[in-house]
């Protein structure tokens, strides 16, 4: 299947994974797809350390990393451009409101949630503003990576252009088609049209709606089509709308190379389409995630509300690794689309790629056929 992006990148298919676990990344890309690593997830020293494992298990393939670059949130310009990450984490500390500490270590205690041991390091901040994404887009160029994606906002004209200087193309995430409009204009190589379906930040558009009024607003630029793909059927539709390729997220929690929890994959492989939940109780953006216990209570009466990005985020790290550590069911949950109702079994990546081409054959068989009848 050649579309530009597939030819572009040298890809068998125009299928664009984005995971944080680095077994999954090269997968796709060994069985003919594109892998996009998460870096949001590491600190740059660990990024390195994925990135040199990716770099030893494609074989020259093609893959990219994904970062976030918020467009706003909270202590944006305010942050000292030198400040560490954990100097940066120790100033937005001091914006989180008592009140919602206290209701975190509430709802812990109403659930049984137990503290972690003494050893455990919980990283407050991450990547989730501009100034903690700088060094993981650096360790990223530092390696052969093909695409680097942003999401959350369009990236700075400086981070584009050291990125086109190391032969790298860009591609940002967006929700709307004033959003792709802008990121275009900011230098962006390609746009990703993610829908109301799609897992994690996502805006209140369909997919269905925002991937060919994206595509009419900012052509020739090509477009990935993301929310609610997972099956080849959806890839010919999201192809049929403009799209020159599919970006998937979801679908490769399942795989049998995914490093997810064996409690979480056993709640992924029961959940359908209306266990999902477009939640701010996060990261304080809407994001689609499984609904919890967790994010119930982040919309009950007693709720303080959720604060502003990152700080939402870092009011509940520990809390989310307490949980994740715990054997409470009720409170673990992962970011997923409404596509969870098709992730029934676990199988392996290259089954996975296989399906899907197997499936768009199918759907563009029938297409062609109803057009001849």
């Amino acid at each position: 299947m050649k579309t530009r992006v597939a030819e572009e990148f040298g890809l068998d298919f125009p299928i664009f994974a984005f995971s944080h676990c680095r077994d999954v990344v090269a997968a796709v890309t060994n069985a003919g797809g594109l892998g996009m690593l998460g870096a949001l997830a590491f600190t740059p020293e660990q990024l390195a350390i994925e990135l040199d494992w990716i770099d030893e298990h494609v074989g020259g393939k093609p893959y990219g990393v994904d970062v976030v670059m918020p467009a706003s949130y909270a202590g944006a310009g305010d942050l000292p451009a030198d400040a560490s990450n954990a100097q940066m984490a120790d100033i937005l500390d001091e914006l989180i409101p008592a009140g919602h500490r206290q209701y975190v270590e509430q709802v812990l205690d109403r659930y049984g949630v137990p503290p972690l041991p003494a050893d455990d390091d919980v990283h407050r901040l991450l990547g989730w503003t501009h100034e903690g994404a700088r060094p993981l887009v650096d360790i990223a160029l530092s390696h052969p990576i093909r695409l680097l994606a942003i999401a959350l906002g369009p990236p700075p004209p400086d981070v584009v252009e050291l990125a086109h200087t190391h032969g790298v193309k860009v591609a940002a995430l967006v929700g709307t088609v004033p959003q792709a409009e802008r990121q275009v204009q900011n230098g962006v190589d390609i746009i990703v049209a993610s829908g109301y379906e799609a897992g994690g930040h996502t805006g209140e558009i369909t997919t269905m709606v925002l991937v060919p009024d994206v595509v009419d607003a900012v052509a020739p630029v090509p477009v990935l089509a993301a929310g609610g793909i997972g099956d080849g059927r959806q890839v010919a539709a999201a192809l049929a709308l403009g799209a020159e390729g599919v970006w998937m997220g979801s679908i490769w929690l399942t795989t049998a190379e995914s490093d997810m929890a064996p409690n979480l994959i056993e709640k992924l492989l029961a959940s359908g389409s209306r266990d999902t939940a477009r939640s701010r109780a996060l990261t304080g953006k809407p994001a689609r995630q499984l609904r919890t216990g967790w994010t119930e209570a982040w919309e009950a009466s007693e709720s303080p509300g959720t604060l502003p990005m990152p700080l939402q985020y870092m009011l509940t790290a520990e809390a989310q690794r307490r949980i994740a550590r715990s054997d409470v069911k009720e409170l673990q949950g992962i970011p997923v689309g409404q596509i969870v109702s098709r992730m029934n079994q676990i199988k392996p990546v290259r089954q996975v790629m296989f399906e899907l081409m197997e499936g768009f054959a199918g759907a563009a068989q029938r297409l062609e056929d109803l057009a001849e009848g």
